[in-house]
């Protein structure tokens, strides 16, 4: 049995997919060049004291322009995938009507050189960029935008869709819906919480609706993306016990059951009375949300540990992290928590194959003397997480991939360069690329797993 901490490489299937993540606002940079439009990101960062340091993306990891590059890196690092997002304001400008040619370019020519390497492309089609005008348009409250997505959804496949194979409609609805729209951390900075809810269920129905396009267009491989996490109590009293299911219901079954059961909860409806009445939902909604789906992508960073303190405005229960050690993010490190959650979809959900599509740290990386970023606890962190998912194989969980969050440095929302993720540095200043250890062991790890499967 792998020991907490040592996974095994022989314990992964041979075909399990190994890669690395990003997401396009956070690494691209040429925020005004050939043709893109203007994001919700991009008005959210330029707002002074949105983002720490008055960082933006502007420049990013310039990944527009060093992408040739950067695919090589992966290479050396042998990543058999590599989940990025399509700009939609790069496609898009305004988020519907013509389609920007150089933006589609741009992903053909990254697409083409990912296959040329062997690494398989995963795209992500919404990673938070709403464009502009469909804000102020109304935004992901208002149902036309779930249908302007479908429309995206369906230029993108249309012209990559002979080249991908593994596709996902959104990234983590959760932060779209409930930062961007309640809390206002996220872009587009609002704080209304019924218009949270509504922007819940159209990027469920923005979802349904690009899964049809997609399966239009022949994809093979479809699929949604979301930050699931355990809830634990932070004592046995009976209130804490159901501040544990109202804080599982608005994190995750708000998702997971129109998604995977065709409803939403009728709990979570109940929690929620005092804020929506549900009016957006229209006839034929529940069974497009729950179009079937090929694969569930899982991102996975800690488990919350639930009071019965609610958040203001609502009575949705508070959150924290566990008393575990805490990344740079203030999050805990809870590895069994991921295992835990695994096997929780596979016995509330089904069988439907799973990929951890995130999971990662920050630390507060340090360029030493010799050049390197010794990163220990981002190594160690990966690890225990890898033995857990090993051991949810073992007890037969569908998992089928991983992906390391993040592939490189980026910039972390409202956290602009502050935070680092990645496997590998990024020099701001120079755009210089240094494999952090954690970087090169993940390498040394995907090289053992090849070698002992001889896939």
């Amino acid at each position: 049995m792998t020991l907490p901490g040592t996974p095994d490489p022989a314990g992964f299937p041979a075909d399990f997919l190994w890669g690395a993540a990003t997401a396009a606002y956070q690494i691209e940079g040429a925020a005004d060049e050939d043709g893109r439009g203007r994001s919700i990101w991009d008005t959210y960062s330029h707002t002074p004291g949105r983002v720490r340091d008055g960082d933006t993306g502007d420049v990013a990891a310039d990944h527009y322009h060093r992408w040739r590059d950067d695919v090589a890196l992966m290479a050396e690092l042998g990543l058999r995938s590599y989940r990025f997002s399509v700009a939609w304001p790069r496609i898009q400008p305004g988020g519907r009507g013509p389609v920007n040619q150089k933006g589609l370019d741009f992903y053909r020519g990254l697409v083409d050189e990912l296959n040329d390497r062997g690494i398989e492309p995963w795209i992500t089609l919404y990673h938070w960029d709403l464009p502009q005008e469909l804000e102020d348009a109304g935004g992901w409250p208002v149902r036309d935008t779930a249908e302007r997505f479908a429309d995206y959804a369906d230029v993108v496949a249309e012209a990559l869709g002979d080249r991908v194979r593994y596709w996902t409609t959104l990234n983590e609805p959760w932060c779209s819906s409930f930062l961007g729209y309640a809390s206002g951390a996220h872009a587009p900075g609002r704080h209304e919480h019924d218009a949270a809810v509504a922007a819940v269920h159209h990027l469920l129905l923005g979802h349904g609706l690009g899964v049809q396009a997609l399966r239009a267009r022949g994809a093979e491989q479809v699929g949604i993306t979301l930050n699931l996490a355990p809830m634990t109590p932070v004592d046995d009293h009976p209130a804490v016990a159901d501040a544990v299911r109202r804080a599982d219901g608005w994190q995750n079954r708000i998702f997971l059951d129109p998604l995977l059961r065709g409803s939403y909860p009728d709990d979570v409806r109940a929690d929620l009375a005092g804020v929506t009445d549900f009016s957006f939902e229209q006839d034929g909604d529940a069974a497009t949300i729950a179009a079937p789906l090929d694969l569930l992508g899982v991102n996975y960073y800690q488990t919350q540990v639930v009071s019965t303190s609610p958040m203001p405005g609502t009575n949705l229960a508070a959150l924290g992290p566990t008393e575990t050690p805490l990344t740079a993010m203030g999050w805990g490190v809870d590895p069994e928590g991921l295992g835990d959650l695994l096997r929780r979809l596979q016995r509330d959900y089904g069988d439907l194959p799973l990929y951890v599509t995130e999971n990662g740290s920050a630390y507060e990386d340090v360029v030493t003397a010799d050049g390197a970023v010794h990163d220990a606890e981002r190594t160690a962190f990966l690890a225990a997480h890898l033995a857990s998912a090993q051991q949810a194989i073992a007890d037969g969980v569908p998992l089928k991939g991983y992906f390391v969050w993040s592939l490189m440095d980026n910039f972390e929302w409202a956290h602009g360069y502050s935070k680092r993720f990645g496997v590998v540095h990024v020099d701001y200043a120079t755009q210089q690329r240094r494999v952090k250890d954690s970087g090169r062991w993940y390498a040394d790890f995907l090289r053992a797993h090849r070698d002992r499967s001889g896939y």
